[in-house]
């Protein structure tokens, strides 16, 4: 565990970064570590001793999943931040929220959820079969309380509660956080919903395909504009992020003729176009200069594999790239590999732009300190832009 001094002189460091990035004039590479829920429940003895918690009882208790939140943020903060570019050290306030985790969207229309030892909740598909039209008879839900989103309201309504009462962690106020302001991306929630018979009904039936897009977007867009009005935030935003992992599974031609109408209609309702970014896991990286030419997506955070020369060339300096070794590599591989990986990447074209370093995608539960030490170690070693600015 790092001292009081070193504390400080890591955030000292981690604040100037991203000053200088922020600026658009950066002084090294950022580096950040993607922790959600599962990181922490799974495989964490420290935090869920033998696994006692299940995701079930963390997901249909608010004061349990408060709590958990609490303790989990405050151990990322000795034991993971340090190894990152995020202020490390007890926080002067907490963030809680209502964990919706990857099933919200096909939950929100309908979606059974299922809960499965050791693993994450996931749904059922819905639409599979002769069941395809299914929600076009049903009608879209309640834009606020479809589908599990009256379970998260429930949640929130205690927590707020609590938090109104003047509840406290360790001294430090606690904050709760909107849920319900994403989304996981029209093809997805399609894929979620009907299954891989999506993929064959693109050949066969893309009126369908069309009809069903168009539903989950008409969806998704009432359910995010009446979130942001429920928690007071405008209906489109200067900065929009979101995600559509499924793109990968279908060709550029498919792209253009389904995904692209969808997101344009998804954007254009929620944002104002100054800054997309769009999350994408697997190699969808040849679809990255349609979408950077076609919707204006700015920012593209990646999973693995890619080629980070090739996509630097591709979308240009000023396009924002994130991305790192692969996550099975920082969960299984050693210190040593992690560092040469790392390195690696540093000497690739992608750093001729604006580059963030991270894991790609999502720490795995069990990834051990030392291999996070050494991605961001060997980024403070070799990651400078400016040999002048570096930290010692």
């Amino acid at each position: 565990m790092l001292s009081p001094a070193e504390i400080e002189r890591h955030n000292e460091e981690a604040k100037a970064v991203w000053a200088a990035y922020h600026a658009g004039d950066p002084i090294r590479v950022p580096v950040i570590l993607e922790t959600d829920s599962r990181f922490f429940l799974l495989d964490n003895e420290e935090l869920n001793p033998d696994g006692r918690l299940s995701y079930e009882v963390y997901s249909n208790d608010a004061n349990i999943m408060m709590d958990f939140q609490l303790k989990a943020a405050e151990w990322r903060a000795f034991n993971v931040a340090p190894y990152c570019d995020d202020p490390a050290g007890m926080p002067e306030k907490f963030t809680v929220t209502v964990d919706t985790q990857r099933y919200f969207d096909a939950g929100f229309f309908g979606a059974p959820v299922k809960y499965f030892e050791g693993q994450t909740p996931d749904t059922e598909y819905i639409l599979d079969g002769d069941k395809k039209n299914l929600l076009f008879d049903q009608g879209l839900p309640d834009p606020l309380t479809g589908g599990v989103f009256a379970h998260f309201h429930q949640l929130y309504e205690v927590m707020d509660e609590r938090i109104q009462r003047g509840f406290t962690y360790k001294g430090r106020p606690v904050e709760l956080a909107p849920f319900g302001l994403g989304t996981d991306g029209p093809i997805t929630v399609a894929t979620n919903l009907r299954g891989t018979e999506l993929y064959m009904d693109c050949i066969k039936d893309p009126d369908y395909v069309h009809q069903l897009l168009d539903f989950i977007v008409e969806g998704t867009i009432a359910r995010i504009r009446a979130h942001r009005r429920f928690f007071g935030l405008p209906e489109r935003t200067k900065k929009w992020a979101y995600a559509d992992d499924n793109i990968e599974m279908i060709s550029t031609k498919m792209v253009r003729e389904f995904a692209l109408p969808a997101h344009r209609k998804l954007n254009e309702a929620l944002a104002t176009g100054e800054w997309i970014s769009i999350h994408l896991c697997g190699n969808a990286t040849h679809h990255f200069k349609l979408l950077r030419d076609e919707l204006g997506v700015k920012s593209f955070d990646t999973g693995f594999p890619i080629d980070f020369d090739w996509v630097r060339e591709q979308v240009g300096p000023d396009v924002e790239i994130l991305g790192g070794p692969r996550i099975t590599l920082l969960l299984q591989g050693t210190p040593e590999e992690v560092v040469a990986e790392t390195k690696r990447i540093l000497k690739t074209d992608i750093v001729n732009g604006r580059f963030i370093l991270r894991e790609a995608n999502d720490l795995a539960p069990g990834t051990p300190k030392e291999n996070m030490r050494a991605m961001y170690e060997t980024a403070r070693k070799y990651g400078w832009y400016k040999e002048d600015h570096r930290f010692k």
